[in-house]
């Protein structure tokens, strides 16, 4: 049982990954915490469930549009409300984030209703390992994460738009005299954490059923994880998104399993009461 959760705990862990990540990323280059990830998230999941089963398109070619829906949407948060206040503080842009996941999560209610939805997938009998049972949407979740970690970290580390969104990170004065203009970075920011988004929304699909709350189930987990990392440290997003997921499932060992945000909560406290730059706090991505 133990080694079981452990498993799984990996599994949730990866799929947190990603949207922490995101997270991390807006807050190192544009200095404020997005409070919309999950409302995102539940857009991706609804935008990969309408290619999927409304328009009849396979699974990845679904994932794609939903990445490339939430990118979009991300875009146009981004115009319509953080550009405008910028400026206001970090405080005001969190409060604004608020308001559209708000609105985001009510479109999907009022578009697709309340009722729980699921993606038009067969059936698959989970594999046997060594005692260990692993489903094929395990496995799914896992290479596509992996995959996506893999290109993200090229990108920051080793491309030219890497270079400039680390510069921006680090000083966006100073980057502006040499050219690199924030506004744009900011866009390519938003647009390529919302596909992450997108992309994570997918794979939740794949681990339960879809519904406009759906998003908010993953909320906590997500900030827990980041502020585990390090607000600003990719790397610690992903090691703290580990952390939760492992910490989560393993947490039915000693709890009920409806108590297991719990845990995500405790996290958040302790780190804030002790800790509060987090693991890899001095490892932002400016670095």
């Amino acid at each position: 049982m133990a080694l079981q959760l452990f498993l799984n705990g990996l599994v949730t862990g990866l799929l947190l990954a990603l949207p922490a990540l995101a997270l991390t990323l807006v807050f190192g280059i544009l200095r404020f915490a997005n409070f919309a990830v999950g409302a995102f998230l539940t857009l991706g999941a609804y935008a990969a469930y309408t290619a999927n089963v409304v328009l009849g398109l396979p699974l990845p070619i679904a994932a794609a549009f939903a990445a490339g829906t939430v990118a979009l949407a991300s875009l146009i948060a981004d115009a319509l409300v953080f550009e405008r206040l910028r400026t206001r503080g970090s405080i005001t842009l969190l409060v604004a984030s608020m308001g559209v996941s708000l609105v985001v999560e009510n479109i999907c209610r009022f578009i697709f209703g309340n009722a729980a939805r699921s993606f038009d997938l067969a059936v698959a009998r989970p594999m046997r390992w060594n005692g260990l049972r692993i489903n094929h949407e395990q496995l799914i979740t896992a290479g596509v994460v992996i995959i996506a970690l893999v290109l993200l970290h090229l990108l920051i580390t080793a491309s030219p738009l890497g270079r400039a969104m680390r510069a921006v990170a680090d000083n966006a004065s100073l980057a502006a005299v040499r050219g690199v203009e924030r506004r744009t970075i900011a866009r390519i920011t938003f647009a390529l954490t919302g596909a992450l988004i997108g992309l994570a929304g997918v794979l939740a699909g794949l681990d339960r059923a879809i519904d406009p709350l759906m998003g908010w189930n993953y909320q906590i987990p997500i900030f827990a994880a980041a502020i585990l990392g390090g607000l600003g440290s990719p790397i610690g997003a992903v090691a703290g998104a580990l952390l939760i997921g492992v910490a989560e499932e393993m947490s039915a060992l000693v709890l009920p399993v409806s108590f297991r945000q719990i845990v995500s909560f405790g996290v958040i406290l302790l780190l804030l009461l002790f800790r509060a730059n987090g693991l890899f706090g001095n490892k932002a991505i400016r670095k």
